[in-house]
């Protein structure tokens, strides 16, 4: 709240100088000097303190000593005239009244606020200037809501050093100026498009060096966005050197005939000295050859059209997902991997859209050091579609795709992966297993028995029946005059009532629910309670008719009818353009001509007027009316009482609409089921002749 009033008040003049004061000094300030004789406590002692000019807010007078004072009367007078004009509003403005900004009430507003500061005797508060004259020691300096801190920490940005070119290490000063004067003047350039820098611009380059030692080159997306990679891949193919570059534009000098191998090497190794691009090169060791041309920084992703299209013997991974976890990704899941995925460099280019089986194979063996696969699509590559390629893919690897769009794919090898020495385990395990399963299964069925101990004539069961010889022969006792076919009979007749069940069941809730909408549907219903149309209606002529059609159709204010149908939102609406004109157009969006022919008489009906025609349109029927000779616009009290709401009338229609699907729906369930009945009953007449 002391802000405001601290930045609004004007500054004080931190000394007063003797030229001010002084009128034989100073003759311009010679009439001012009998204002500034009023602040002396006796004029006549000139050892006596003089009484300075105070702000508003201070409680007693500012006595200074004539030793504090200033003296600037040894200065030029153009400059003292200057300093003089300055203390001189700076006096008017501590003393004048400026309405708004100087009257009573915002001067007692600084007053009190000045005065809640200087209450708390714990701590004085030094303001400077003159507040420090008022008196009292200084203890503690409290920073004010308008100071900044002055111990806070600024971290800046460090400006990033120039890296030596190539051209910079080899060519002379000398010469790479005047190369460089000679690039500026360059108007001609061979254009750099998406697919990179191919085999045709290195031939432009070089019939372009045949006449002149310079070049200039334009890259596109996305070689543009990373120039210091462009320099590099245009040295590295043409072998020239960069010797100006500037924006999207490399100026390229043909170079001498002989160039050291040791700058080369040497500005190699500083470019792949950091950790992530060791990491980077470290995942993609062994998966294959490179992309050269990749327009992001290191390491260089693995070029997929050098890969082969089929490799032998290749088949999908098994897989298997561990206990008590699911294989499905949660949200929560795919998100945390997508944000992993953003900071991985990318592991593969792929320009082709079949023929992934060597991509297929690198993936895996990606998967084995990353959970995850980054593969780019090749820039100006034709014909590319990154929805089959991404299916092909996760048929291929059974991977989890995370993110596909036109320019990437991303490939998570999922929670049930296994690398090929643990699925090599894990079938040795199984194949153990099953081995072990066959021994016990066989050593149990050759030394079953069942022992029958006779106790006083009763026969007991000591062993069970599940698993041995006995239930084999009771279940061939009770199946056994069956025939496959039969078998097969009865499985279909099974089948068959058990979808006729099902069909049944669902055709019994969609009757019931056609019950409850019905019974809705006429509750709403009995609330309307439409017109009858009047017997003695107004007779127009057919040239009235005509004219007045005519005048219909050019209006270009109409009456729109939704899906609500005719409402008592429509007959105020309709009524309000019969304020101001004879005749009325309203559209309807209804397609069958009985439905428009309804509603035509619905609307002559409940507004009493005269039904034009009805017109076709581009955007429906449109249904002129004719206010009437004699019309008079009813109150609306009595306007449309026996018609539904806006509210009602949407009920109306949505029910209707419901009742209507519920009704399609329902007759297709009972078309199914005497399909399954027709069938059922083929089906007994074929087993009935088997028999």
């Amino acid at each position: 709240m002391l802000t405001p009033l601290f930045v609004s008040a004007r500054p004080l003049p931190s000394r007063i100088t003797i030229s001010s004061l002084n009128p034989n000094q100073n003759p311009s300030n010679a009439a001012k000097a009998s204002n500034f004789d009023q602040f002396k406590e006796n004029p006549r002692l000139p050892d006596a303190a003089i009484k300075a000019p105070t702000a508003p807010w201070m409680k007693g007078p500012h006595f200074l000593q004539p030793d504090e004072l200033i003296d600037t009367s040894h200065h030029h007078h153009k400059k003292s005239t200057r300093k003089q004009n300055a203390e001189e509003k700076t006096f008017k403005a501590l003393n004048r009244r400026e309405s708004g900004v100087r009257g009573s009430k915002a001067m007692k507003k600084i007053v009190r606020s000045v005065e809640k500061l200087s209450d708390s005797e714990e701590s004085v508060v030094g303001y400077g200037g003159e507040f420090e004259s008022l008196g009292g020691g200084i203890v503690e300096r409290r920073r004010m809501p308008w100071e900044r801190e002055e111990d806070k920490f600024v971290l800046r940005r460090t400006k990033k050093e120039r890296v030596l070119t190539t051209a910079d290490l080899i060519l002379d000063e000398g010469l790479l100026c005047r190369l460089r004067r000679e690039g500026l003047k360059l108007r001609k350039w061979v254009n750099v498009r998406k697919a990179g820098v191919t085999e045709t611009v290195v031939n432009d380059i070089r019939l372009i060096w045949e006449g002149n030692e310079l070049a200039m080159v334009r890259f596109d997306v996305p070689l543009c966005r990373n120039m210091e990679r462009a320099q590099e891949i245009i040295e590295l193919k043409t072998g020239g050197l960069v010797v100006l570059s500037k924006k999207e534009f490399l100026v390229v000098y043909r170079g001498p005939t002989e160039r050291t191998s040791s700058v080369l090497v040497k500005g190699q190794d500083e470019i792949s000295s950091s950790l992530y691009e060791r990491e980077g090169e470290r995942l993609l060791n062994g998966l294959g050859p490179r992309y050269m041309d990749w327009w992001m920084r290191r390491p260089f992703p693995v070029d997929v059209d050098l890969l082969p299209q089929v490799v032998d013997g290749y088949k999908t991974p098994s897989r298997r997902c561990p206990p008590n976890t699911r294989a499905k990704l949660s949200d929560e899941e795919l998100t945390y991997l997508r944000n992993i995925a953003q900071a991985l460099p990318f592991h593969f280019v792929l320009g082709r859209n079949h023929g992934l089986q060597g991509l297929a194979s690198a993936i895996l063996k990606l998967w084995e050091r990353c959970v995850i696969a980054k593969i780019a699509i090749k820039w100006g590559a034709l014909n590319t579609n990154n929805e089959e390629m991404a299916d092909e893919l996760k048929h291929l690897t059974g991977g989890v795709l995370i993110l596909r769009n036109k320019y990437l794919i991303i490939l998570f090898r999922g929670k049930d992966f296994l690398s090929d020495e643990v699925a090599d385990l894990v079938d040795d395990r199984e194949r153990l297993l099953r081995r072990y399963q066959h021994f016990e299964e066989t050593k149990r069925e050759s030394e079953i028995e069942i022992s029958e101990v006779v106790t006083n004539g009763e026969q007991l069961e000591e062993t069970s029946k599940t698993g041995t010889l006995l239930e084999f022969q009771e279940l061939q006792r009770k199946f056994g005059e069956m025939e496959i076919r039969n078998l097969e009979t009865e499985a279909e007749k099974a089948k068959l009532e058990k979808e006729l069940k099902s069909q049944e069941h669902k055709l019994f809730i969609l009757k019931s629910k056609i019950e409850k909408t019905t019974t809705e549907l006429l509750k709403l219903n009995s609330l309307w309670k439409p017109s009858e149309g009047d017997d003695d209606v107004e007779i127009l002529t057919d040239e009235e008719r005509e004219c007045l059609r005519r005048i219909g159709l050019k209006m270009n204010s109409s009456l729109v009818l939704g899906r609500r149908g005719v409402f008592d939102g429509v007959m105020e609406g309709l009524h309000q353009h019969w304020k101001h004109r004879e005749v009325a157009k309203v559209i309807t969006m209804q397609k069958i001509f009985s439905r428009v022919v309804y509603t035509a008489k619905s609307l002559e009906a409940e507004s009493n007027g005269v039904l034009i025609s009805i017109e076709k349109l581009k955007e429906g029927h449109a249904i002129l009316m004719y206010r009437g000779r004699n019309y008079k616009r009813p109150s609306s009290k009595l306007m449309a009482q026996n018609l539904l709401t806006k509210r009602k009338a949407l009920q109306r229609s949505v029910l209707m609409q419901r009742l209507g699907s519920l009704k399609f729906f329902a007759y297709q369930r009972g078309k199914a089921i005497e399909d399954l009945k027709s069938s059922l009953v083929k089906l007994q007449d074929s087993a009935s002749e088997l028999y």
